[in-house]
């Protein structure tokens, strides 16, 4: 069956519940320190199956400006009701719903996966089919947060045990050069990367010009979250790459990054670009330019794992991504099957189409606060 030939899902009813899952350890970057992952979650019942998405905005605008309570009034008010009751052949379709809506890019991609899914499903076949994929399991590396040195250290040393394939060491000014020297110090040939979460400013060039010597595979946005023109000016200075985070929120974006060389390197995060299909025009754009991407996390619960995972799936996805085991995290998941990594390789899930992964409805049940359910 081809998606042309498809006759389309009729979306029935919705279901937005909050979930919160306990970290094991807190998750400490230059903008706070999480000890849980809120998050919400979203499902589309439709022709007798399930879709869902992931939503991975904040409670507090700290990554982005997008927030829980404005992004869930924004599906609850608008999008949903535009939806339910309404067939759709394919995600194309739906995104014409979507696009004409500026901003709420993460809450828009809930909505986008969860029909990708449900989707795929319809098709019977696995999500990063239908997306293009073309590998059975993708490169991860860890995340690390910051931590004492030797805290880091420990941390650095478990995981290239565990065969992990990338480290990346969260920075912040003050926490940066001396931890470096000892991390590069113990572990000579780990391929090492950093990441500023936007806390370095234009006048601090001289100390992101001396993170040169520890041969870091790229320093990942260390300005601000809006801004393209100075990282094009810090890497004009630089030996090692750029790697643009939260700058990218479209192929538009990408475009002019590039075209500026503000990055030689592109995280995409399909949750902070709007959904599967802007995440795949910004990983064939950064193909055209041969500019390799890497799928980046924000400590997503099994769906979003398994939707980083999916996507990653993809040519380009040449460097390894922070998709690394959901044991690292969570003491139990809200999915049956155990996301965990082997040698630095994460396997595609594939228990059943679309995701590939069902929902542990009990322990789901426990660790949700309110739910929602929307009908036509």
């Amino acid at each position: 069956m081809t998606p042309t030939l498809f006759p389309g899902i009729r979306i029935d009813a919705a279901e937005i519940r909050i979930v919160r899952l306990p970290l094991l350890t807190p998750f400490v970057i230059s903008t706070g320190t999480m000890t849980e992952k809120v998050f919400p979650l979203l499902t589309l019942r439709g022709e007798g199956l399930e879709g869902y998405g992931e939503g991975v905005m904040d409670l507090w605008p700290d990554y982005l400006e997008e927030t829980q309570a404005g992004g869930l009034a924004f599906l609850r008010e608008v999008v949903l009701p535009r939806i339910l009751g309404q067939s759709f052949a394919s995600p194309a379709e739906l995104a014409a719903i979507l696009d004409p809506w500026r901003g709420h890019r993460m809450s828009k991609a809930m909505v986008e996966m969860a029909f990708w899914d449900l989707w795929s499903k319809a098709l019977n076949i696995p999500l990063c089919t239908a997306l293009g994929g073309v590998r059975d399991a993708v490169q991860v590396g860890v995340s690390l947060g910051i931590a004492d040195i030797p805290t880091t250290l420990e941390r650095v040393g478990a995981a290239v045990d565990a065969g992990y394939r990338r480290i990346k060491l969260k920075i912040k000014r003050g926490h940066d050069l001396q931890m470096l020297k000892a991390v590069r110090g113990a572990f000579p040939d780990t391929h090492l990367t950093v990441d500023a979460n936007t806390d370095y400013r234009l006048g601090d060039l001289p100390l992101l010009k001396s993170m040169d010597r520890f041969d870091l595979d790229y320093i990942e946005q260390p300005l601000a979250f809006d801004d393209i023109h100075d990282h094009a000016t810090v890497q004009a200075h630089l030996v090692t790459a750029i790697c643009l985070d939260e700058s990218i929120r479209s192929a538009v974006d990408a475009r002019k990054a590039l075209v500026a060389g503000a990055a030689r390197v592109v995280n995409i995060k399909v949750g902070r670009v709007g959904g599967f299909a802007q995440a795949r025009a910004i990983h064939d754009l950064c193909a055209a330019f041969d500019v390799p991407v890497w799928c980046g996390g924000m400590l997503e619960s099994g769906i979003g794992r398994a939707q980083n995972i999916h996507l990653a799936t993809l040519a380009n996805f040449s460097k390894p991504g922070d998709t690394s085991s959901a044991s690292r995290y969570f003491k139990r998941d809200i999915i049956e099957q155990p996301l965990e990594a082997e040698s630095g390789l994460m396997p595609v899930p594939k228990a059943c189409a679309g995701l590939g992964v069902t929902l542990d409805r009990e322990y789901l049940g426990t660790v949700s606060g309110q739910v929602e359910e929307f009908r036509r």
